[in-house]
């Protein structure tokens, strides 16, 4: 077994030993979070809705990202313009929030 060891060190520097810490008692649901993109959102929305909301810039939809199994919305991608959206989710980060609010949107945060 010693040869195996030696070719292990030579050729897969790191395979042996530990690095880290532990956490112990780790549960798992405590960190589940599914992401959503911002560029998705519209996708979200069923079609009758949409052109509900394209021709109606005064009243602003409403999507309620966990009921389709979302916690948190983040930034990445773009909204259309002058397409107001209000957002209600668990999480949403800085870049997301400040282009739902460029948009003409709001952010609700539920617990």
């Amino acid at each position: 077994m010693h040869h195996h060891r030696i070719l292990f060190d030579k050729y897969h520097p790191g395979y042996f030993g530990k690095v880290g810490m532990r956490y112990f008692h780790k549960l798992r649901n405590k960190f589940y979070c599914p992401i959503l993109n911002i560029d998705k959102l519209w996708s979200l929305l069923p079609q009758d809705a949409k052109e509900k909301a394209s021709k109606d810039t005064s009243k602003a939809p409403l999507i309620d990202v966990t009921q389709f199994g979302y916690f948190k919305v983040l930034g990445k991608g773009v909204l259309p313009p002058n397409q107001p959206l209000v957002v209600k989710a668990k999480l949403v980060s800085k870049i997301a929030e400040k282009k739902i609010k460029e948009a003409g949107g709001a952010v609700v945060l539920t617990a």
